[in-house]
């Protein structure tokens, strides 16, 4: 089989990650979204979606089948489709990277914001589980910094900085797909 190319798009909450994996749907893109693995085993358990309970369980998650066990179950999705690119929305760590590259080449696409930035846009958003206080979402940062999302950004091959309107957001994320799509149709 041929190899597939992942896509692993990363970033802080609320980053601008979702804007540019929408992009990618538009385009087609078969999109595989790491988080509803943790959301689903949260309800799974019947709990609320609390920013605590969902960070609990991605830290029992991984504390009882690896740093990787998220992006385990993410590629048993993946492998079921036909696709030759893939984009994975929300990489935390660089195990997880690497199990990406266990089936595959992985081009990481990291979304930058500021930590102001981030926190209006994830009271504006209101999704369960969004941090109430930028004191919250200092903390999740920091859990997920311990998880290894800032050596993520450090293998990032494209970075797209988010800090100004949705629209600057979807031309950015369109640029980088169309470049990824290109060397794609060019192998």
């Amino acid at each position: 089989m041929e190899r597939r190319l992942f896509v692993c798009v990363a970033g802080f909450p609320g980053a601008g990650k979702g804007v540019v994996v929408d992009v990618a749907r538009r385009l087609g893109l078969p999109v595989f979204v790491m988080g509803d693995v943790v959301r689903e085993e949260v309800r799974r358990r019947g709990l609320e979606p609390t920013v605590e309970n969902l960070m609990k369980v991605a830290n029992e998650l991984r504390k009882v089948y690896g740093p990787n066990a998220i992006a385990v179950k993410t590629v048993e999705k993946v492998l079921a489709t036909p696709h030759k690119l893939v984009v994975i929305d929300g990489v935390r760590s660089p195990y997880e990277l690497e199990v990406f590259r266990q089936h595959g080449t992985v081009v990481v696409v990291w979304v930058e914001a500021s930590l102001k930035t981030r926190f209006e846009r994830l009271s504006r958003r209101g999704r369960p589980g969004d941090p109430k206080t930028i004191e919250e979402l200092k903390y999740r940062d920091s859990v997920e910094e311990k998880w290894g999302l800032g050596l993520v950004r450090v293998a990032a091959d494209f970075t797209i900085v988010n800090e100004g309107g949705l629209e600057e957001a979807r031309r950015l994320a369109e640029l980088v797909w169309r470049v990824l799509l290109y060397g794609v149709r060019e192998s």
